[in-house]
């Protein structure tokens, strides 16, 4: 089984408990996508892996919320335009937002029992909330695609706890097994967002304004979403980011896994408390190894060191790699 355990393995009639989805760490796909790395968004839902990424731009003159890596005006993605199982793997692609959550809903019909995945969206150039493609748009868009299929925030709350924070304390999060089926969205800052000078209002503090609004209003089952702190800090980064009236509703943090593991932070604040974290470019970690098609032998080396320093999920551009590999899974230090 290489350096990483497989989660729900048994040996002989003893049966390990079903790990909680806080209790884990497993692998995801950087820009998942591209054309490049999978001829069709379903592959890549195919690949095995626990988290794909997509780049979300907000199109204000067309009123479309775009995917691509660098035009904010166009699609450029491997997204087609398939709304049924038979559709896939067949359509025109560089469809937007929309489309992409079309092809998850349908592969999500041919595979009802699949583990859970992650949509890492980066939001390139942040929400325009005032002309009309804000949070609880996003929300709409996400709920009419997906419905019932979404492990929302207010699943974590339960109806038990006043805020994401508490309940992750609590380690509220089910059990991978409890969450097949399901999906979860991951919302970050977008690289544009960031060197905009005008622009200070960030998509972790709008959608985390978002969820204490909501949840203020009675209204948390509407949002789709979970902010996260974006970058590698000590100590707890929300404190110094936020007002403390949303810091409470951030419990996904990602950064890159090279910062987290060279620069001697105290990882284990992530999984003491069950918060979720992402360390990205897993393959710069020294010893580092290929960025794209590394040995199966590596990746589960990788894995398990990171692992150990409490990630939850690493990424790479491993798109080349098989299903038995990317969709590896080992308990988390």
């Amino acid at each position: 089984m290489g350096a990483a355990a497989l989660v729900g393995v048994v040996s002989g009639q003893a049966h390990a408990a079903e790990p909680r989805f806080s209790g884990t760490t497993a692998i995801g796909t950087h820009n998942a996508y591209e054309k490049d790395k999978y001829t069709y968004f379903a592959q890549a839902l195919d690949s095995g892996a626990s988290l794909l990424e997509l780049d979300v731009y907000v199109d204000s003159i067309s009123h479309r919320w775009r995917v691509s890596h660098s035009n904010p005006f166009g699609d450029d993605n491997n997204c087609e335009a398939a709304k049924t199982p038979a559709e896939l793997y067949s359509k025109a692609r560089n469809q937007d937002l929309g489309s992409c959550l079309d092809n998850i809903a349908a592969w999500n019909r041919l595979h009802p029992d699949h583990p859970p995945i992650v949509f890492k969206v980066e939001m390139k150039v942040g929400f325009n909330d005032k002309g009309g493609l804000g949070p609880d748009e996003f929300d709409t868009l996400v709920s009419q695609k997906l419905g019932g299929s979404v492990f929302k925030p207010a699943d974590l709350l339960g109806g038990t706890y006043p805020s994401l924070d508490a309940a992750a304390k609590a380690d509220a999060w089910p059990s991978r097994d409890a969450l097949r089926g399901k999906f979860l969205f991951e919302l970050i800052p977008g690289t544009v967002e960031q060197s905009n000078p005008f622009d200070h209002y960030w998509t972790d503090e709008e959608y985390g304004d978002h969820l204490r609004d909501l949840y203020a209003a009675g209204r948390i089952s509407e949002a789709e979403a979970f902010p996260a702190v974006l970058g590698a800090e000590g100590g707890d980064p929300r404190t110094s980011r936020y007002d403390a009236s949303i810091q409470p509703w951030f419990v996904f943090f990602d950064g890159d896994a090279a910062s987290y593991v060279n620069s001697g932070y105290d990882t284990s604040f992530y999984s003491r408390n069950h918060y979720i974290s992402i360390m990205t470019g897993a393959d710069g970690v020294s010893p580092a190894i290929s960025s794209t098609d590394p040995t199966d032998a590596e990746v589960a080396d990788r894995l398990a060191l990171l692992a150990k320093d409490h990630a939850s999920i690493i990424t790479s551009d491993w798109s080349a790699k098989s299903a038995s590999v990317l969709s590896s899974v080992t308990d988390r230090g």
